[in-house]
């Protein structure tokens, strides 16, 4: 008989951290390319288009006064598809010590970009998720909630996978 548990407070973060940090990201990447524009109401045939969606969230991406214009639309066109990737990879869990430390460099960049923005007070929208939404103090407090939890899921990533698994371990007589 085992002894040891396969189930531990580690592993409940990396679990709770795949599903919530890959929901977050297949989301955010399908509502930046599927959302409604706002802008678009009166015209419904064109409401539903990926590419003004894309040059929509190219002028969130431009409105950071970060990146040149062109620079803007790369991101716009690869940035969506990348989250949806990631995040897909995430909640699947193979390569996940990769994965993770992508998704925590990209958070930790947004947070960055998300916080810049926000302490120079620009009056504009987040970009996160396809509606718009203004920049606000919780926007700063979700992305830091979730950096956090990608943090944490990480490093009990790469701690767990130094261990060997409890179930693969040979039994005590």
């Amino acid at each position: 008989m085992m002894q040891s548990s396969p189930f531990n407070l580690r592993r409940a973060i990396i679990w709770i951290g795949r599903l919530v940090l890959g929901g977050t990201f297949v989301y955010a990447g399908f509502s930046k390319l599927l959302m409604p524009n706002t802008h678009l109401w009166p015209m419904f045939v064109l409401k539903f288009s990926i590419s003004m969606n894309i040059s929509s969230f190219a002028e969130q991406v431009e409105s950071y006064k970060l990146i040149s214009p062109g620079a803007s639309e790369v991101v716009a066109h690869t940035l969506p598809f990348v989250e949806i990737a990631l995040g897909a990879l995430l909640l699947i869990g193979w390569r996940l010590r990769v994965w993770a430390t992508a998704i925590t460099a990209i958070m930790v960049g947004f947070l960055a970009v998300v916080t810049r923005a926000y302490l120079l007070h620009m009056d504009i929208n987040c970009g996160c998720f396809g509606t718009p939404e203004k920049l606000t103090a919780m926007t700063i407090v979700r992305d830091g909630a979730l950096v956090a939890l990608a943090l944490l899921m990480t490093i009990f990533a790469f701690i767990e996978a130094q261990r060997p698994h409890p179930w693969s371990g040979p039994e005590k007589a």
